[in-house]
């Protein structure tokens, strides 16, 4: 057999803190304390003491393929931790502290980590369930020693302590590709959550391939601030994208409000940020506020939820930052699209562009998207046709963690629960998740459209739409509101701003006001817990209409 006469490497993660060092090493990397205030390190530092801990580790016994957790927030110790875990050939398992403690229990026994690296912030959550956690054989505070937390949690080992007896000269044990380097869990809402075990190859893949400019497009000249969690799919992928560039990092801890973030973004020049909508909101209402003026920031990638679009028009508008709307998960490390025009778009009328805009956009090369419908028979990419949404590629899941069974298609494909509509550039629209879709007597309604329309209400700071039981047409929607500070927003106002933006049948039935919507680990509103509180609303009352419009036919009957 003929083969290529070129070199081959293994693509590891050793290697892109490797190249950052190398060739950034003095570019800087600002970082949130925990207890206040921000440091700030080099690319070259964090390098050093990647290799530090990772030495550390191996001198205490851990060894290639043992899970380290970790339960910290966006900074430079957990970024240390990114880097220095899987280049020793051991697994990152980032783990959400947003979970209930039954979750947090059960995912860390399931991971069978072996120590738990955990900010001082979550030392409580850890002493109420030390004595469940089986498989653990050391905890480690992400800082200085600290008397407190050591008689919190006898035995507790320190971050800084570690880097001290760290070797800083230690070379990266060869790692095959294939091998394990993260793990992330998914968040949970229904069942155990289910872990998705990233390669060092996949991870780089990912890195490279979705940093093209069609894609995040992180340069060596951006400042980057990732507001998404460190323990949230990889926080994206921006910092193994950014170690790659040789991007200066801003990482913002724990303070993730608003006028946090505003503060953040002028004080230290961010010309790019990465986020689920929710964080947007607050920063959105900062600024309008006159608390800063984000003069620096270009482009914002938002996802996780959909986006409303009069969000993206108002960073746009007033202060032209350009919302980029993106879609993935945990199963797919996570990025599977991103909204990117083409050329053939950039003459369309504003109208036309903004709706293509509005959209989730096209895969980049590595992934491909297709849908099916409840059968299995794949849809034409038609923009039109609504099926269910499957992906394959380079970095998508293909079994969950400890378990056998693959998680895909007889045919190789990951069903996502996403119900989509494709067109035949590839641009995918999300019209709603598969659990979340309103089935309104016979036909869908999608709850995105709805959320959307609300949250383009100028009183409305916040809205979810759901399924609502109904005894003639099975469901009906409801919306679930917040209403912005000080707003006298009536819930008939609301309705009537429904009128001539969707089909009159499509307008929902009611209009509940809430203090606030519930979310989950990740910032997702919580619809099966509205579901629970509000799904009956319209049940009582609708049957006693149909009982009444029956009488009526009764009646109407009996006098012919």
């Amino acid at each position: 057999m003929l083969l290529g006469r070129m070199m081959t490497q293994p693509l590891s993660i050793g290697s892109l803190i490797d190249h950052a060092a190398r060739w950034h090493g003095a570019t800087e990397i600002v970082s949130a304390l925990t207890e206040g205030g921000f440091e700030r390190v080099t690319w070259g530092a964090v390098a050093d003491n990647a290799r530090r801990i990772a030495s550390a580790l191996i001198r205490r016994g851990i060894e290639p393929g043992d899970r380290i957790g970790t339960v910290a927030w966006n900074n430079r110790r957990h970024l240390e931790l990114y880097f220095g875990v899987p280049g020793a050939g051991m697994v990152c398992h980032t783990i959400n502290p947003r979970l209930t403690p039954e979750q947090l229990v059960y995912i860390v026994n399931h991971a069978s980590d072996r120590m738990l690296f955990v900010e001082k912030t979550f030392v409580p959550l850890i002493v109420a369930v030390r004595d469940r956690l089986t498989s653990v054989r050391g905890i480690v505070l992400m800082g200085p020693r600290d008397d407190d937390a050591a008689t919190a949690l006898p035995g507790l080992l320190f971050h800084d302590e570690l880097l001290a007896e760290g070797d800083p000269a230690f070379e990266w044990p060869p790692v095959e590709e294939t091998a394990p380097s993260g793990l992330c869990y998914t968040s949970g809402t229904t069942g155990n959550p289910k872990g998705v075990l990233y390669s060092h190859r996949s991870t780089i893949l990912h890195a490279l391939f979705a940093n093209q400019p069609d894609g995040l497009a992180v340069s060596a000249a951006d400042s980057i601030m990732p507001v998404v969690p460190m323990f949230h799919v990889n926080a994206w992928g921006l910092p193994h994208m950014a170690a790659a560039a040789g991007a200066r990092l801003v990482m913002p801890g724990p303070r993730l409000d608003g006028e946090s973030l505003a503060r953040l973004i002028d004080a230290e020049r961010v010309t790019m940020a990465a986020g689920v909508p929710t964080i947007w909101m607050g920063l959105l209402a900062a600024l309008d506020a006159g608390v800063a003026t984000a003069a620096t920031l270009r482009r914002t990638i938002v996802g996780g939820s959909a986006l409303p679009p009069s969000m993206r028009a108002a960073f746009r508008d007033r202060y032209g930052v350009e919302l980029v709307h993106a879609w993935g998960m945990t199963e797919t490390s996570p990025l599977g699209t991103v909204n990117a025009p083409l050329a053939k778009h950039l003459d369309l009328p504003a109208e036309d562009q903004d709706r293509i805009r509005n959209g989730q956009g096209r895969p980049p090369f590595g992934v491909e998207l297709r849908i099916v419908d409840a059968e299995g028979h794949v849809l034409p990419p038609d923009g039109q046709t609504e099926g269910e949404l499957q992906i394959r590629g380079h970095w998508i899941v293909d079994s969950y963690f400890g378990q056998e069974k693959p998680a895909l298609t007889w045919d190789g494909w990951f069903d996502t629960g996403d119900i989509a509509t494709l067109d035949a550039d590839g641009f995918m629209v999300i019209r709603d998740r598969s659990k979340d879709i309103i089935k309104s007597g016979g036909e869908w309604i999608s709850t995105v459209d709805l959320e959307n329309i609300a949250i383009s209400h100028p009183k409305v700071a916040n809205a979810a739409a759901i399924a609502a039981r109904h005894p003639k047409w099975d469901e009906r929607p409801v919306i679930c509101a917040v209403r912005r500070p000080q707003a006298d927003l009536t819930e008939a106002e609301l309705l009537a701003h429904y009128a001539g933006k969707v089909p009159r049948w499509q307008i929902p039935d009611r209009v509940i006001f809430l203090d606030t919507l519930p979310m989950g680990p990740t910032g997702k509103i919580v619809k099966a817990r509205l579901r629970e509180q509000h799904g009956d609303v319209l049940w009582d009352e609708a049957l006693a209409a149909l009982a009444s419009e029956q009488a009526g036919q009764g009646m109407g009957r009996a006098q012919d």
